[in-house]
C-alpha cells in the first residue's frame, strides 16, 4: 500500500489527467501494437511482439502505481492553515543574512516542486528549516553547501 501523500487540488487533477491519458490513449495504442505483431506470424521469434508485450507490462505497472497514489491522496485544506506561520503552501520571502539576497519560495508537496517557478518541496532543507517560523524570526538552515542564516521577511498564502 502506498503511504498517504498530500496534494493541492491542481496537483491531484494533474495526476488524474495523466492516468486518463495512460488508460485512454497509450493502453489502446499498445493493444494495437500487440495485435499488429501477432498478425505477423510465429510469436516465438517475433521481437516486435515481445517488445509490445514488455511495453504493455510497463504501462500496466505505471497505471497501477498511479491509481494507488490517487486512491491514497489527500487534498490540503488551505482554509485550515495558520497564515501567521510558515506551513505547507505558504509563500515565504526570506533574506539571506550573509549576502542580503532576498528570495521568495512557495512550500509545496514534494511531487509539485518546481524550482523555476519558486516552488520548493516541503521536504527540502530550506523548507524544513523554515517550517513553523514567523515573520522576523531568524533561522540557520543547513544545506549541502553549509549553514546559511536567513530572516523571514514575509509570509503570504494564495487562497
Amino acid at each position: 500500500m502506498t503511504p498517504v501523500k498530500y496534494y493541492t487540488i491542481e496537483g491531484l487533477n494533474k495526476l488524474k489527467s495523466e492516468l486518463d491519458h495512460l488508460i485512454n490513449v497509450e493502453r489502446p495504442g499498445i493493444s494495437q501494437a500487440i495485435a499488429d505483431a501477432r498478425d505477423k506470424g510465429d510469436l516465438s521469434e517475433n521481437a516486435e511482439y515481445d517488445a509490445a508485450k514488455n511495453a504493455q507490462g510497463m504501462l500496466e505497472l505505471k497505471i497501477s502505481k498511479l491509481q494507488d497514489i490517487i486512491r491514497n491522496a489527500r487534498i490540503i485544506d488551505e482554509s485550515k492553515l495558520d497564515s501567521s506561520k510558515v506551513l505547507i503552501l505558504s509563500t515565504v520571502k526570506i533574506k539571506n543574512l550573509k549576502n542580503n539576497a532576498v528570495q521568495t519560495y512557495t512550500l509545496v508537496p514534494e511531487n509539485e516542486a518546481d524550482i523555476r517557478n519558486g516552488k520548493i518541496s516541503v521536504n527540502s532543507p530550506i523548507a524544513q528549516g523554515l517550517l513553523g517560523k514567523v515573520i522576523g524570526e531568524k533561522v540557520e538552515v543547513t544545506v549541502p553547501a553549509g549553514k546559511i542564516p536567513f530572516e523571514i521577511v514575509s509570509i503570504t498564502r494564495e487562497i
